[in-house]
């Protein structure tokens, strides 16, 4: 009998399973591909994600801490400037895999299910966002909260996907004019009772599934 591996570490296994996916498409490659290419076996690669749809909910953790890691740099401002920040730190974790993000968010637009099964795992994200901002994201208030920065988090991923530029302006304008939009409408609900101006708002009704989750 051989001696099982050991797991991959996170980075490597992130590294590969966003490159496959920027190749093949999310529904293109194998676990054992990803396993070959993390540089594990199928056993260990098991050990750490029991499913596939488990590597996503695993990617968006990584980023969460990556952005929690420094969430020291957003105590101080105004709370938007706070959740400004944050975002854009997010937006930071997640230009190392690109390519592979963008793929991704193509293939989920065309697979509805996906997107429904990735919602909770958006809203749990944005809870930590505003907890990294320092606003509360307890409670029905916080529920609307998530709500409205998941709405945020959205119309800022799909201005990233159409920014080529280095400094990332464009992305940084669309997320302004999100943020303007939710503080408008918080107002309007009263959310920015504890602190003005408010904390992640709600978007106007229903906001869109989530296109690229973390």
């Amino acid at each position: 009998m051989t001696e099982a591996s050991s797991p991959p570490d996170e980075t490597r296994l992130n590294d590969a399973l966003w490159s496959l996916v920027a190749e093949q498409g999310w529904h293109g490659f194998a676990m054992a591909e990803l396993a070959e290419r993390a540089g594990t076996t199928l056993e260990a690669l098991r050990e750490m994600v029991p499913t596939k749809f488990a590597l996503l909910c695993r990617h968006a953790r990584a980023v969460d801490r990556a952005v929690l890691a420094d969430s020291a740099l957003s105590t101080g401002g105004a709370p938007r400037d706070r959740l400004f920040d944050t975002l854009m730190r997010r937006i930071d974790a997640l230009q190392p895999h690109r390519e592979g993000l963008l793929r991704f968010g193509r293939d989920m637009r065309r697979d509805p299910a996906l997107s429904l099964a990735l919602a909770p795992v958006l809203a749990g994200s944005m809870q930590w966002m505003l907890e990294a901002a320092r606003i509360e994201a307890g409670g029905l208030q916080g529920l609307l909260r998530v709500k409205g920065l998941s709405a945020v988090w959205i119309a800022t991923l799909r201005a990233w996907e159409q920014d080529d530029s280095q400094d990332l302006g464009p992305t940084m304008a669309a997320l302004d004019r999100a943020l303007d939009k939710a503080e408008r409408v918080a107002r309007m609900l009263r959310l920015d009772a504890a602190e003005p101006p408010p904390a992640s708002p709600p978007p106007a009704p229903s906001a869109p599934a989530p296109e690229i989750v973390t």
